[in-house]
């Protein structure tokens, strides 16, 4: 995170210029500023994710594919807003090549437990 960790604007092209990171990771926290935490994912091939212990919400940057929730499988394309709240298994299939999404991490562990 140390070239974002100031700024207040970060192009998605930047961001994915720091991925793959260490060992080879397809996300990269580019920003975090108290619970909130944003970074930029681009997995490759498959989506290997598990859920996890925050609320997640997706911003696609580019590419097309599936994501699949607890809500189902549902398109998706450049521009979309996905959720998924805490503890939820979720994951993108079928992606294209040129898939990439902002991440965006928020609120306490184990999720708002509203709106769900």
């Amino acid at each position: 995170m140390d070239r974002f960790d100031v700024t207040r604007r970060i192009a998605a092209d930047d961001a994915l210029q720091s991925i793959p990171g260490a060992g080879g990771r397809h996300f990269n926290e580019v920003f975090q500023h108290g619970t909130l935490s944003v970074e930029i994912y681009a997995p490759v091939d498959r989506d290997p994710q598990k859920p996890h212990t925050r609320d997640e919400a997706y911003i696609v940057i580019s590419g097309t594919g599936i994501f699949v929730s607890d809500r189902g499988r549902q398109a998706f394309v450049p521009g979309d807003f996905l959720f998924a709240p805490a503890g939820v298994e979720h994951r993108f299939e079928d992606f294209s090549k040129d898939f990439a999404t902002w991440v965006i991490f928020s609120g306490p562990e184990g999720g708002e437990r509203t709106g769900r």
